[in-house]
Parts: structure tokens; C-alpha cells; sequence
């Protein structure tokens, strides 16, 4: 294996994954603009929603470099090509294919592939990833996490799936590196970016890095 991609740093210093999904990617911008003024400045992109790659480099160039742009849902290779293309920093899935994984990190581009099981998360650590995304995370809460970490400590783990904004510091009291959190803090943005919904976007964002910054490991790992 080429060496290892570090983590994204904007997610590194953060702590969280925005996660942008919807039917269509109309309100994806608006809401990006509204999550960065908040300080949340790592975004995935889902591949599921219509119109993904046009919003992710529109997005990538209107916010510029301190804003990492990255796409979800990348299930098989011609995902990530196109999403690499289209000028994703980094690429996220919900399942472990080691060719995917390999080939973002022969480029050099952080991978996050979902895993559940200590198998699935050491083989895709073994084969590259970043960091290992625990998904579906909500299933097994910040208890199965926490079992996780007990035997594979050396892997960074982001906690995606069911995280509400008011959940993650229990994530990361358990040992998760970040969290990964969508619709809790869209709440219908993506449909409807009134200047309202925006706000409300915005004051989210930050309400959520004030709990994250005051997560005891996550004190600790500044000092």
C-alpha cells in the first residue's frame, strides 16, 4: 500500500462531517454558505442526490480551500472517478471495497468507508482509509463504539448514522475521532433555503462545535 492519506483537516480539527443529501441538489450552496459561516467546514456530498457532482464543484469554488468539499455514497470506482473529477477532497461510502479505498489513497485523496464489525474496520483500515466510518452508528449507539475501540484503538472512527446534533459529544466521550450528522442539522434547508432556515442552519452549526469543543478528549487532544 502507498502511504497512508492523512485525515482531511478540516474534519481533523472540527471534529464533524456535514452530510448534504437531498432529492435535488437546488439548496445544496445556500446551505453550504449557511454550515461554513457556522464553522463547519468539512461537507460530504451525497452521490444519491440529483445534480451531486455540478453542486459539489460549484461549491468547492465558491467557498475555496478552507472549505473541504468531499462526496458521499461512493459505492464503486467509476463513483469515485467521477467525484475526483468533479473535484471531491475526499470521498466517503457506506461499505468497505477495498478497490475503491486503494485507489483513493494511491492518489493520496482520505477515504472514509463505512464498517460495522471489527472484521469490516480493520480491513478497511489495512487497506488505506483515513479513518473508518461506523455506520449505521445510531444501531449500536456510543456503546458499540466504545467495544470497537477496546481491541483497535490505532483506528480513527467517525460516527455516522442516527448522530443528533445533542448525541455527538456522547460519540466522542466514546471514543470516536468526529461525527458525521445530515438531515439534524439541514432540517429542510436543502428544500426550502429561506433566509430563516438558513439562520437557523448556521446557529446550529455553531451550537454543535461549542459541545464538541468542550468534549473532555477532545480538550485534551489540544493541549
Amino acid at each position: 500500500m502507498t502511504e497512508r492519506p492523512a485525515l482531511t483537516p478540516q474534519l481533523d480539527r472540527t471534529r464533524v462531517m456535514a452530510i448534504l443529501r437531498s432529492a435535488d441538489a437546488s439548496g445544496l450552496p445556500a446551505v453550504a454558505r449557511a454550515l461554513a459561516e457556522g464553522g463547519i467546514t468539512c461537507l460530504e456530498i451525497t452521490l444519491t442526490t440529483s445534480g451531486a457532482l455540478d453542486a459539489l464543484a460549484a461549491i468547492r469554488d465558491e467557498l475555496g480551500p478552507g472549505v473541504a468539499v468531499g462526496a458521499g455514497t461512493v459505492i464503486t470506482t467509476r463513483d469515485a472517478r467521477n467525484a475526483l473529477a468533479a473535484g471531491a477532497g475526499f470521498l466517503v461510502a457506506p461499505v468497505v471495497d477495498t478497490e475503491v479505498i486503494r485507489g483513493a489513497a494511491d492518489g493520496g485523496i482520505p477515504c472514509y468507508p463505512g464498517a460495522w464489525t471489527p472484521t469490516e474496520v480493520s480491513t478497511a483500515w489495512r487497506a488505506g482509509a483515513a479513518a473508518v466510518k461506523l455506520f449505521p452508528a445510531s444501531t449500536g449507539g456510543p456503546a458499540h463504539l466504545r467495544q470497537l475501540r477496546a481491541p483497535l484503538p490505532h483506528v480513527p472512527l467517525v460516527a455516522v448514522g442516527g448522530v443528533g446534533v445533542d448525541r455527538a459529544r456522547d460519540y466522542l466521550d466514546a471514543g470516536a475521532h468526529a461525527v458525521g450528522i445530515g438531515s439534524p442539522l439541514l432540517r429542510g434547508a436543502d428544500r426550502d433555503p429561506a433566509p430563516e432556515a438558513l439562520g437557523a442552519v448556521t446557529a446550529r452549526a455553531r451550537t454543535l462545535l461549542d459541545a464538541i469543543r468542550a468534549t473532555p478528549a477532545v480538550q485534551e487532544a489540544r493541549r
